[in-house]
């Protein structure tokens, strides 16, 4: 069994182990965001038929098999690959390549849908300034608060995450209020029923787009090699993250559904009105002021959700490019900030390009989130083999046995992970199968570069 010392100490070229597990812990929330469901609420309740708080509910389920994988290989590998670094212990070499280049399409790609969000919420505030203004100066900012060091981001990172927790009880508080004495817009099971009929079909197909807004917990693994405790820790810190965002993500999108007035039907025929949704509903309902709070701590939090997930996106390219995977050039990290300063400048300029054009695009924000769900489902799927591979096959781990947590458990995870991964959009499955093509071509062509002749 892999054991993390703890220590503070840091060899010339290696990550600074600098993170608690309080840190960690808010790193997590700050990536998933604790308000993550207003960003995308109009498209969810648009895809589910208004039933957003069930497609919440599942999701979690979902993503809490994954968790449960997340936290035994983070113990046993704790690499700042993440699935790259599982997967090459559980299965091979091969699939660990495939498992990063498809985890890289999720990292690269989250980051810009954050900082979407960030203009998006910007934009409502300041509808004279496009929304990829508002992205790019976001991405600057965050970026070089990523370039600064861990030290540096953890505490802006703790003040931006008590922020918004406090505006979304705000919000909160006052929309219950509001539906206790003004009564509210939907039936009050809706949420989880439906507006005209529940629909099985169209609520995993919102489940596909839903786990979006967790995607973040996983990042957690990637600064395994900075925390300063054991490896236990980055798994106790990965399945609270997913607890607390679980039940402040069915909490806000019930509150929300019941306060919007405009019917799921007319939000499919009109999807420009899908990304202020939750937005237009609080200010209709609530007053200009509290969507002026929400709407600005919700752009703080996305920006550093999208700087969280930048730097988990170096940290897997870093650990690639330091098994000869990528080109050894990012596997540097700075003596001076302890950080993969070539890796985060690559992430940042992927993240910059995609964000913009999303944000120039009527649909930017359905087409990306349905395209980074294919990333990191398909790695997700990949990481629940890890775990069989590791424990079952192989039996490396020091406790053998235990066929139901480290065979069933995750057998279950992935089965509902392709289920999900099937109800995803035609565009987003072909470009995810397109991506997926090109890391299997390079890795058996990696593969054969390194065979003797």
């Amino acid at each position: 069994m892999a054991v993390h010392e703890s220590s503070d100490s840091q060899s010339p070229g290696q990550l600074k182990r600098s993170i608690s597990l309080g840190q960690l812990i808010f790193f997590g929330l700050v990536f998933i965001g604790p308000a993550a469901a207003v960003g995308i609420f109009g498209t969810l309740d648009a895809q589910s038929g208004g039933a957003v708080a069930t497609v919440y509910a599942i999701a979690t389920l979902v993503m809490a098999f994954t968790a449960s994988s997340y936290m035994r290989m983070s113990r046993e590998v704790p690499r700042a690959g993440s699935v790259f670094a599982y997967a090459d212990a559980g299965i091979g070499p091969r699939a660990g390549y495939v498992s990063g280049w498809m985890i890289l399409l999720d990292y690269l790609l989250i980051p810009s849908v954050a900082y979407l969000f960030t203009g998006i919420a910007l934009n409502s505030l300041f509808p004279a300034i496009p929304v990829w203004v508002f992205v790019a100066a976001a991405v600057v900012g965050t970026t070089a608060l990523n370039l600064a060091g861990v030290r540096v981001a953890s505490r802006v990172i703790t003040a931006v995450v008590l922020l918004e927790v406090f505006v979304l009880a705000l919000v909160l508080v006052f929309g219950i209020y509001f539906i206790a004495t003004e009564g509210p817009a939907r039936g009050w099971l809706t949420p989880f029923t439906g507006v005209d009929g529940f629909s099985i079909a169209a609520v995993l197909g919102a489940v596909a787009i839903a786990v979006l807004s967790f995607l973040g917990f996983d990042a957690l693994a990637t600064f395994a090699e900075e925390t300063k405790g054991r490896a236990t820790m980055v798994g106790r810190a990965t399945l609270l993250c997913l607890i607390i965002a679980g039940l402040l993500f069915i909490a806000q999108s019930y509150v929300g559904a019941l306060l919007f007035p405009v019917s799921p039907a007319e939000l499919q025929a009109n999807p420009e009105l899908q990304g202020p949704a939750y937005y237009t509903a609080v200010e209709e309902s609530l007053g200009s002021w509290l969507h002026w709070l929400l709407a600005l701590s919700k752009a703080a939090g996305a920006a550093f959700a999208a700087m969280v997930g930048q730097g988990a996106g170096s940290r897997i390219i870093m650990d690639m490019a330091r098994e000869r995977r990528l080109p050894h050039v990012f596997a540097k990290v700075s003596e001076r900030t302890g950080v993969p300063a070539r890796s985060i400048l690559l992430a940042a300029g992927g993240n910059v390009v995609v964000a913009v054009w999303a944000a120039t695009q009527a649909n930017g924000l359905d087409i990306l989130s349905s395209i980074v769900n294919v990333g990191a489902l398909s790695a997700f799927i990949l990481l629940h083999v890890s775990v069989i591979g590791y424990y079952l096959v192989k039996r490396k781990a020091s406790v053998p046995g235990r066929w139901f947590s480290h065979g069933v458990v995750p057998a279950v995870g992935a089965v509902l992970l392709v289920v999900v991964l099937a109800s995803s959009s035609q565009l987003a499955l072909l470009i995810g199968l397109i991506w997926f093509v090109i890391g299997v071509g390079v890795a058996v062509l990696d593969r054969r570069r390194k065979t003797p002749a």
